[in-house]
């Protein structure tokens, strides 16, 4: 292992881990040199199971025999910075979690007809932008059976730090890319389109026609506007929850666990 013990918040090489925001990391002017980091032992080797090359770990001292051996043995000489737990907090500015982070390459973004050419149900992420709705998105996604995800260029990065670390790992589980026109895209590839939306022409989620689709693309809107209107008159359905007790709607990862369960196939 290339032990790099940190005395100084200035240590070269430690910039991925403190003074890059998440835009810098993804670097959309030079992709080939977009990193991520990932958060935790667990997380951490999903994303190794996957595929995704490590670049550099930081770790707690204390874990570099503990929590973090078997990670550390499965990522070969990059380097590994470690230092106290109340240093290493200072430079990042949050205490990790399990005491290691691990900087990542990011994948090249791969094109919505190769990740959607087998799929039947696929869910588009429309504007979402907080990291914690996005990664809970991804985990129940990953966990019902969803075959892609199609993401909006103005929804939260779901190899954001917080996003991957709320996930528990499952965006490494599900093939997604970056969409700019999901419709379009969508029913060019034989897909009908349900648009989650409080309208008066919505029918219920249990609704029977939903069920019968074979390719059927679940799309989720901004938690604060819900989908463009646009998006809405464009679907082939407009979809809503039944509630109760005046309730209107759910936070929109309830309302995607909820419709992704409903609208599950067995193939």
């Amino acid at each position: 292992m290339n032990i790099i013990r940190v005395k100084s918040l200035d240590e070269p090489g430690l910039e991925m881990f403190s003074t890059l925001t998440e835009a810098q990391l993804r670097n959309r002017l030079e992709p080939e040199k977009g990193l991520f980091i990932a958060e935790s032992p667990k997380v951490i080797h999903v994303a190794l199971d996957a595929g995704y090359q490590p670049i550099a770990i930081l770790c707690e001292e204390r874990h570099i025999a503990g929590d973090a051996a078997s990670v550390l043995g499965r990522c070969g000489d990059i380097p590994v910075y470690t230092g106290k737990r109340e240093l290493l907090a200072q430079l990042t500015g949050y205490t990790l979690t399990r005491g290691v982070l691990c900087a990542m390459k990011r994948p090249k973004p791969r094109p919505v007809e190769e990740i959607c050419q087998n799929a039947h149900r696929i869910v588009v992420i429309q504007g979402v932008v907080d990291s914690t709705n996005v990664g809970a998105i991804f985990r129940s996604a990953a966990a019902l059976g969803v075959d892609a995800i199609l993401m909006t260029l103005n929804s939260c990065d779901p190899l954001n730090r917080r996003a991957v670390r709320v996930s528990m790992g499952s965006v490494f589980l599900i093939p997604w890319t970056w969409v700019e026109d999901s419709l379009t895209s969508l029913h060019t590839l034989g897909f009908k389109t349900a648009a989650m939306a409080l309208t008066d022409n919505s029918i219920p989620l249990d609704s029977p026609v939903l069920k019968s689709e074979r390719k059927l693309a679940l799309i989720m809107g901004n938690e604060g506007d819900g989908l463009p209107d646009e998006v809405i008159h464009e679907s082939d359905y407009v979809v809503r929850i039944p509630m109760s007790h005046s309730v209107d709607s759910l936070n929109v990862a309830a309302a995607t666990a909820v419709a992704l369960w409903e609208l599950r196939t067995i193939h």
